[in-house]
């Protein structure tokens, strides 16, 4: 088939494909200067399944390089632009990258890249060169996207056309799709697949995207109350944000979706957003299933808090237990959304599927609806004594507390206990160490109740806003 910008230029030429800064850009005028960027690519020699890095961010000429790239056949890999030069050089090695597009705004970290970088503004002034678009195929390689990295080197996903294609149908069938008026805001990096997934779902649509360099809390409050938008996705920090706003936020009834990804929220945040009038949607997703595979509907929100919801069509989803008396196991997804492997790492790759299912490394529970409730990463359960402590559950504790902003919970070696959780927390306003352990003690299991308190300013965090426990950890 040709490639779904061409297909969406001939179909909704005339539709508004993007809004960023005051400007609008229609399909055909996003199809038209993506093809005259790739051009330039084509002067530079780059062809269809080259890995090309992409240092860029939330704007419309990171945008224009990411189509251009996908018209050529080229597979971008996003890099992270939080990121250590020494850091996305590894990725670039691995990756077999010759060239790094980036945007003007790192030429300092560019420097420092070990491949030919290339600068957009540098681009845009080469002459181009004629190219043949490519024929797409569900099966090729769209995207490559390297992981955090949380548990030894990061590793490269392969995210093909079709696991894109699936995963905005079945983001469409859970939410439905309403030609004339949806348009979703993004607020969140479109170097992560949360970014990414919906400038595919725009592509697949045909709907508009609002692009936000950054989420700042004032723009996106009048985005949610002017009826702009239909949909927006955050992560927890976002929308505690939006809670905590001086001024309420005022949600237009056009708003449908705001779809949380990252991590899952208190029972207490699930409440009050849908108390103010946010169609909250918690979900599941991982960069190595395209973004979001399990999702609540929007009327189930407040009938299964605390769940992620269930697996989206045509999906399939498993818990795998230690013990059949255990509630809790390990979390297998299978279905067209699952990525196509690692690259250049078999090994890891084989052992993350069985069976054709993947084994996400996650641990959650299925109700008697069939509707996940996560408890945790794997790697990030804390076992003392014996007893498994989840640290998002004792975090959402912390998170009830008025005076505690931010939270994390890691396990410390300990010579009694095997592992201790400890406490990383970022103070609102003032409350004591004491205050602290004593209302603990009414809402937790001793077990539970971390050890020792440590008191930051802010916590490490990914680009798109999730903490880094494994910083926090001791060596």
């Amino acid at each position: 088939m040709e490639h779904w910008l061409k297909m969406r230029a001939q179909l909704s030429g005339e539709k508004t494909a993007l809004y960023f800064e005051g400007k609008s850009f229609s399909f055909a005028e996003v199809y038209e200067t993506a093809r005259a960027f790739a051009m330039r690519l084509s002067a530079l020699g780059i062809k269809k399944r080259d890995f090309v890095g992409l240092l860029g961010q939330n704007d419309a000429a990171t945008y224009f390089w990411i189509h251009a790239l996908g018209l050529l056949g080229a597979v971008p890999v996003f890099l992270n632009n939080r990121l250590s030069a020494s850091e996305m050089n590894y990725q670039l090695a691995d990756s077999g990258a010759e060239y790094c597009l980036f945007q003007d705004d790192f030429s300092e970290k560019a420097a420092d890249l070990n491949v030919s970088v290339q600068s957009f503004s540098a681009l845009e002034a080469l002459s181009g060169a004629a190219f043949t678009e490519m024929d797409l195929d569900l099966a090729d390689v769209a995207s490559l996207m390297y992981t955090s990295g949380t548990t030894g080197k990061p590793k490269g996903v392969l995210q093909t056309f079709g696991n894109h294609f699936f995963s905005a149908t079945a983001s469409m069938l859970n939410f439905g799709f309403q030609k004339e008026r949806d348009a979703w805001l993004c607020v969140v990096p479109i170097f992560h697949i949360s970014g990414l997934s919906i400038l595919m779902r725009s592509l697949i649509y045909g709907m508009p995207v609002y692009l936000e360099r950054k989420f700042d809390v004032e723009n996106v409050a009048s985005k949610l109350e002017s009826g702009e938008v239909t949909h927006v996705s955050v992560v927890l920090t976002m929308l505690k944000r939006l809670l905590d706003r001086d001024q309420e936020v005022l949600v237009h009834p056009n708003l449908r979706v705001v779809l949380l990804g990252g991590s899952a929220a208190p029972a207490s945040v699930v409440s009050d957003s849908l108390e103010r009038g946010f169609p909250l949607v918690q979900s599941f997703g991982m960069t190595e299933t395209a973004s979001q595979v399990v999702s609540l509907a929007p009327e189930e929100a407040r009938a299964k808090i605390g769940s992620s919801g269930r697996i989206l069509f045509p999906s399939e989803l498993k818990i795998v237990k230690q013990n059949e008396t255990d509630r809790d196991g390990e979390i297998w997804i299978k279905g067209p959304t699952v990525f196509a492997g690692y690259l250049h790492n078999e090994e890891a790759t084989k052992e993350a599927f069985s069976d054709g299912y993947f084994k996400t490394g996650d641990i959650g529970y299925l109700d008697q609806d069939g509707y996940l409730f996560v408890s945790e990463r794997r790697s990030d359960l804390i076992i003392s004594g014996g007893e498994n402590v989840y640290p998002t559950e004792v975090e959402h504790v912390f998170l009830s507390f008025p005076e505690i902003s931010e939270a994390a919970v890691v396990g410390e070696p300990d010579s009694e206990w095997g592992e201790i959780p400890v406490a990383h927390l970022v103070k609102r306003s003032e409350i004591s160490e004491a205050e602290i352990f004593q209302r603990l003690k009414k809402q937790l299991a001793a077990f539970k109740i971390p050890k020792r308190l440590v008191f930051h300013e802010t916590l490490p965090r990914t680009a798109s806003g999730k903490i880094q426990r494994h910083k926090l950890k001791t060596k």
